[in-house]
């Protein structure tokens, strides 16, 4: 398709992440139906340009696209194959993008299940690059899929993504996403303690990335993250207890292949601590309440 083509779009899912992208395709000239369980997430994109739809199924009839942004896969099978569901609505012209992160061989099951029913493909477009790479366009997305129809969803990508990458077959694109989640809750861990570790030594932490920058131990989550762990900045940027979820579906993947984590399985121990404690729904920055012996909160 030309590069100044704009689709009709179904966003299913109105959370912090599905608000970005509604709000980024809006800016991007898309045309966007949105549904959510929750009316006053749906009344502040249609304030932006959105149109509420008044179910899954007719945000999908009249769209090309239809992008899912949800937090489990039970809600993913609910959305796609329940009542007035994505199926509802599906034939072969439409594609379906799920953009959230849920487990590799549920997702390889309920495509495959989608086109034999209905003839809709579907690409796992899992995402890293939070609310502001969402925003900004500028979100890595590792797909899942055939090639032919991860093409087909660049007229919708081309506008999200900065780095728009096919891993494999359907499936792909979440197996990447569990590994994208390893290095992210390994290294978010890893902030945390030197952060601890140059505040013992007489060190500013917020020095640190600057210091550090172009060495080995560079990383865009040590430039992005170890100023605000330092300041207990805990403005949210991603909840602990969606880490956790995807931490879980990680060890649940590494059970099934025998893979060993050694390293993986302490922090995600670390992160069912700090979702016991009440900070599930909190910022990862709040990892640090657990270093500090809870004094801070």
């Amino acid at each position: 398709m030309q590069n100044d083509y704009r689709a009709d779009v179904a966003v299913i899912g109105a959370g912090i992440m599905g608000t970005a992208i509604v709000t980024r395709l809006i800016e991007t000239g898309h045309k966007v139906s949105v549904f959510d369980l929750d009316a006053e997430k749906v009344a502040a994109l249609t304030a932006k340009g959105a149109h509420a739809a008044s179910s899954v199924a007719s945000a999908v009839s009249a769209s090309e696209f239809c992008i899912l942004s949800l937090n489990h896969a039970s809600i993913v099978r609910a959305v796609v194959f329940g009542e007035k569901g994505v199926a509802a609505a599906a034939i072969a012209d439409k594609l379906l993008i799920d953009m959230s992160s849920i487990d590799p061989a549920e997702t390889a099951d309920m495509a495959k299940r989608l086109r034999a029913e209905t003839g809709m493909a579907w690409v796992d477009c899992p995402l890293s690059g939070g609310v502001p790479g969402a925003l900004g366009g500028k979100l890595t997305i590792m797909a899942g899929g055939s090639p032919e129809d991860f093409e087909r969803a660049r007229v919708v990508m081309r506008h999200l993504a900065a780095n728009y990458t096919l891993m494999g077959a359907s499936g792909a694109g979440q197996t990447t996403k569990l590994i994208n989640q390893l290095f992210c809750a390994v290294l978010f861990q890893a902030v945390a303690e030197a952060v601890k570790l140059a505040e013992a030594g007489g060190v500013d932490p917020a020095a640190i990335p600057a210091a550090l920058a172009g060495g080995r131990a560079d990383s865009r989550i040590l430039q992005e993250f170890m100023a605000k762990f330092a300041a207990r900045d805990f403005s949210p940027t991603g909840r602990i207890d969606n880490m956790l979820k995807d931490l879980d579906s990680l060890q649940a993947f590494a059970l099934k292949t025998k893979t060993p984590l050694p390293m993986t399985g302490t922090v995600v121990e670390i992160h069912r601590l700090l979702c016991a404690a009440g900070l599930g729904p909190k910022d990862s920055a709040e990892m640090m309440h657990l270093l500090d012996g809870f004094r801070a909160g």
